[in-house]
């Protein structure tokens, strides 16, 4: 598990935009707004569009001791099954990535990015409407936007449902949360979901390493301090919680309820031989999420 790991975790967004697309604030103000709120980094991805003249937003000089950045984008291009564009987030482009071919289809674009060395991931798949024919062409996302802070705004912010299915059928990506921060006047506030990054360094090359590798966890709040597997168990210690749920590739769960939960050790039997995920929740309603835990068949031996 990730909470052994040398190094310590670093808190930041993965889905951020500045007025060099339709952001409101420029990119020192929107750094600015994630530093001042304790976040470690940002990456903005500004729409990579035409019509804002394809920006691959430099974030080099917003760098300082305890803040890093990861340059990146919002890349566009047709078409999903509902017809609408596709939106891939893709933090760790070089400046010099080239705009879509004409042609060029959002799974093209997305190999395109990951072979450039980005971390991909799969934006807002509820918002977007996506199908799990969709969702399995974009088939070189590492990960899946499973809870996007904006789109929660119109009920569609979490992406839990599709994932599973997706994990059902084989798939192995992580997954992540994020703001979508626009910060637009009449926009929810920023800053309500993010990840826990495991890397030993704040330098972009270590972040962007450990997001590949799935070394981070989600959270809209609470904070998750060890997660492991014990036997048949899988044992965690978190911030004082309402809920903690263990649920995946099977109808049912395992469950924990009170209040203010520290631990808990919950049985592994119903998921033998598919994926699991903790989930755990707050007072407030916050929420944190381990990535996919993908165990053997036969988990009493593990």
């Amino acid at each position: 598990m990730i909470f052994d790991l040398p190094g310590r975790f670093w808190r930041g967004n993965l889905h951020t935009h500045s007025n060099l697309s339709d952001g409101y604030l420029s990119p020192a103000g929107t750094a600015q707004v994630y530093r001042d709120a304790g976040y470690d980094f940002v990456a903005i991805t500004d729409h990579f569009r035409g019509e804002y003249g394809f920006p691959m937003t430099d974030t080099r000089d917003l760098r300082t001791d305890g803040f890093s950045t990861l340059i990146g984008a919002e890349l566009h291009a047709p078409l999903t099954e509902a017809g609408q564009e596709w939106h891939i987030i893709a933090a760790g482009l070089p400046l010099d990535f080239a705009p879509p071919s004409a042609g060029e289809t959002g799974p093209e674009l997305a190999r395109r990015a990951r072979a450039a060395g980005a971390f991909v991931g799969m934006a807002h798949p509820a918002a977007s409407l996506l199908t799990a024919v969709d969702a399995e062409s974009l088939d070189a996302a590492h990960s899946i936007e499973v809870y996007n802070a904006l789109s929660d705004r119109e009920d569609r912010g979490d992406s839990w449902h599709l994932t599973d299915v997706l994990l059902n059928r084989g798939h192995r990506m992580t997954t992540y949360a994020a703001d979508d921060a626009h910060l637009q006047p009449q926009d929810p506030p920023p800053c309500k979901a993010w990840v826990h990054v495991r890397a030993e360094s704040l330098d972009p090359d270590a972040l962007l390493s450990a997001l590949k590798a799935g070394h981070f966890y989600s959270s809209t709040g609470p904070e998750l301090y060890d997660v492991r597997i014990e036997g048949n168990v899988v044992v965690v210690h978190c911030s004082p919680a309402t809920k903690i749920l263990l649920s995946g590739g099977h109808p049912g769960a395992e469950v924990k309820q009170g209040t203010d939960l520290t631990e808990a050790s919950l049985p592994l039997g119903l998921f033998r031989g598919l994926h699991c995920r903790i989930t755990v929740e707050d007072a407030a309603g916050g929420r944190a999420w381990t990535n996919p835990i993908h165990l053997p068949v036969d988990n009493s031996t593990h």
